[in-house]
Parts: C-alpha cells; sequence; structure tokens
C-alpha cells in the first residue's frame, strides 16, 4: 500500500476536521535546524551549559540527585497543564482600576489566532529573561545541598528544552512517524483545532489531561468557535 494510500485509510490524526489542515512534509534534520533560528532554545541552553557544568565540578553525588529528578518528571505534566489552564489561558481581569493581563497570555492568545506563526509557539524571551535568574534563584537557595540545587536547575533546564523542542515540532511542518509521538502531536492539535478547553498538555500525550478530566473523545465534543479566538477577545 501506498504511503497516500495509508494516509487515506488510517490516519486519524490527520483528520482536518480534527487537528487541522496537513501542510507540505519537512525533514526532521530541517525542522531541526530551523529550531535553532529563535532565542527561546539558546537562552534554555545556555542555562543547561552552566547548570551542568557547575554541578560536574561541585560533586558529591548523592541518591538525591535522582530522587529531585524523578519527582520533576513525574509532576511536570500537572505542572504543564496547570500552566496551560491557569497562565496561558489566563482571562484579562480589572483589579482596582488596572487591567491584569500578562505578556505570556497575550502571546498565547496570539499562538491561538495563528498557530502557524512560529515566533509564538515559543515562550517569550522577555519572559525567559525573569524566569531564568528566578530559577537560579530558587536552586541556590531552597535546597539543603547547592549540589541538588543544581541538579535542580539542569533538570528544569532540559525540561525547558523538551517542551520547547516538542511544542516547535508539533507546530511544524514535520510529519508524525512513530506511534507515540503522533498521539502527542495529535492531543495539542485538537487544542488548537477542535476545542480549547480541553487537552492541555503539551510533552505527553494526555497524561495530566487524563486524570483531571479534559481528555474526552474527540467525537464527543463540540468544535469549539473560539478556539482561535480565546475569550472571544477580539470580537
Amino acid at each position: 500500500m501506498s504511503q497516500t494510500a495509508q494516509d487515506v485509510a488510517g490516519q486519524r490524526a490527520d483528520d482536518p476536521a480534527i487537528t487541522g489542515s496537513r501542510r507540505a512534509s519537512a525533514s526532521l534534520a530541517t525542522t531541526f535546524h530551523g529550531f535553532w533560528r529563535y532565542p527561546s532554545p539558546w537562552m534554555l541552553t545556555a542555562l543547561l551549559a552552566g547548570a551542568l557544568t557547575a554541578r560536574v565540578v561541585m560533586g558529591d553525588w548523592q541518591s538525591t540527585d535522582l530522587l529531585v529528578p524523578a519527582i520533576m518528571i513525574a509532576v511536570f505534566p500537572f505542572a504543564e497543564w496547570l500552566i496551560h489552564v491557569a497562565i496561558l489561558h489566563w482571562r484579562p481581569r480589572t483589579v482596582a482600576g488596572h487591567t491584569v493581563d500578562s505578556l505570556l497570555a497575550r502571546k498565547h492568545r496570539e499562538h491561538h489566532a495563528d498557530p502557524r506563526d512560529v515566533p509564538l509557539v515559543f515562550i517569550p524571551w522577555q519572559v525567559l529573561t525573569s524566569i531564568i535568574p528566578a530559577d537560579t534563584a530558587i536552586a541556590l537557595i531552597a535546597f539543603p545541598r547547592l549540589q541538588l540545587g543544581l541538579t535542580f536547575l539542569v533538570v528544569l533546564a532540559l525540561m525547558g528544552l523538551c517542551y520547547e523542542w516538542t511544542h516547535y515540532l508539533i507546530h511544524s511542518d514535520y510529519r508524525p512517524k512513530s506511534g507515540i509521538y503522533k498521539a502527542i502531536w495529535r492531543n495539542h492539535r485538537l487544542h488548537h483545532y477542535k476545542n480549547e478547553h480541553y487537552w492541555f498538555t503539551v510533552t505527553s500525550s494526555g497524561t495530566a489531561d487524563r486524570v483531571l478530566g479534559t481528555h474526552p473523545d474527540p467525537e464527543s465534543i463540540a468544535t469549539s468557535r473560539t478556539a482561535k479566538n480565546l475569550h472571544s477577545l477580539a470580537e
């Protein structure tokens, strides 16, 4: 069977009614090269390089240096879900005469309006200039051992890069090939093209969504009219 016939016969994930129209295919190498044209990956890589170098120099490896990454990996899908729901999908509010509406929320609304606008896929560099120093401060003062804090920072930088790469890949012209990536790809594109009130995880296939009740059968959910206009704010 030809690849085209296979696509027509079985690629439910490519159904344009659910996950958006197909685009021209791009190789993984081309997509990876494009990833490094934006500031966020470089900023996170610099953080990773600095934290990893410091951690190796400090030494004193203990069992907790395995425990911290294990906990972070387990918590990450839920943190990702919470950030997506509470921060990225924040509805602007007026408090004491002032509108509370973060740059992250504004950029995310723009991202929903045009999911193919590549710069909007990434964490804004302006936000990272605050997040990276804050995370570094937490690593330096919030742990009983400096080495453990550096382990935390290394894993956090890796997770940030994993998030940025996965999100970029999903919105790129690279087509899913493996079953695992196809499931992750479909989960996030359902959020953009089916209904923005569900499927909030990005780097995994609905892990936190399944636990928190935001991973329904797509066929049971109506296609939202506001997936590209969050909170109907553009009307």
